[in-house]
């Protein structure tokens, strides 16, 4: 039989099939993905093939089909490098708060690149406009305006009052939809909007650390009325670097490209060479100053002084 992984919890896996039936499957052994080295080997997004347990019913699932692609992180325990987070993704959306609580351009720009590197179209969303003042609203705007000019697509809205919910779920019907972002940005709220009757669980900011709880304990995908899916995802605190080599990353920010091939140097890393274009374009206000400080601050993360060359 073959299905989709709609939920994972690590231990067991919800598959449904094309029929909309659905079976609780497990994974035989040590059961390992080709060339990803993972903590968990099967990802909610993935096609997969298996195979009913005639004792308990329970299914079993055999192999998995060859991803689109995926999209990963660093994983939380030390022992592993990496945790998938779905696969087989149609939109990345980011959901961004910058009211309460607040999220970086750090994250922002990480979230993105990563993306990139899979070759998965994200969107960005901000949230919470309800709660925009004067300050927060020009901060918005600015950030909308840098990264609309480099090729994303931006969207305002809020959850709570649901002003500019209807423009997202055209942009995301008939798509798999991943959403992603810190906890309490109103990822929960937000899905609720979009499709009311899930009714998943939303968290209070906790007033003295500015941050929320985590709601969503394990990935999951979400049917959509209106057509296509919705991939809940935990929130997540930082969104670290997997798989990269330093000189890789300039070509993740997109705008840099334009400006690259005119460095005097091919192999220029844009840090501190002579006649470097990136670095004019960015002293000339072409290239925004907070992506080229997240372009510095990635290349110098330590997952890269870590790594044996």
């Amino acid at each position: 039989m073959e299905g989709i992984v709609i939920k994972s919890t690590g231990s067991w896996y919800l598959v449904q099939t094309q029929e909309r039936n659905f079976y609780n499957c497990k994974i035989r052994g040590r059961f390992k993905t080709k060339g990803i080295q993972s903590t968990n080997p099967i990802a909610v997004g993935d096609e997969v093939s298996f195979s009913k347990e005639k004792e308990d019913g329970m299914g079993v699932i055999n192999s998995i089909h060859p991803r689109r692609n995926y999209l990963i992180r660093k994983a939380t325990k030390l022992s592993s490098r990496s945790h998938i987070i779905a696969s087989n993704i149609d939109y990345a959306i980011i959901v961004i708060s910058l009211a309460f609580p607040r999220t970086s351009s750090g994250f922002i720009d990480r979230f993105l690149i990563t993306a990139e590197a899979y070759h998965i179209p994200s969107i960005l969303v901000f949230n919470k406009i309800d709660l925009n003042d004067s300050e927060i609203e020009n901060q918005m705007n600015e950030w909308m305006e840098i990264y609309q000019k480099i090729g994303y697509n931006c969207l305002a809205l809020s959850a709570k009052t649901g002003e500019g919910v209807d423009a997202l779920k055209k942009l995301i019907q008939n798509k798999t939809n991943l959403f992603s972002g810190h906890s309490g940005v109103g990822k929960s709220a937000l899905i609720n909007s979009i499709q009311p009757g899930l009714q998943l669980k939303t968290s209070i900011v906790s007033l003295s650390t500015e941050k929320g709880t985590h709601t969503t304990t394990f990935a999951e995908m979400h049917p959509l009325d209106f057509g296509g899916y919705i991939i809940d995802t935990p929130g997540i605190k930082g969104f670290g670097l997997i798989d990269f080599e330093p000189e890789e990353v300039p070509k993740y920010f997109l705008e840099f490209g334009k400006y690259a091939s005119k460095c005097k140097f091919t192999n220029c890393s844009h840090t501190h060479e002579p006649n470097c274009a990136v670095i004019n374009a960015v002293n000339n206000s072409e290239i925004a100053q907070s992506r080229y400080n997240n372009y510095l601050a990635i290349i110098n993360d330590d997952y890269f002084s870590e790594k044996p060359y």
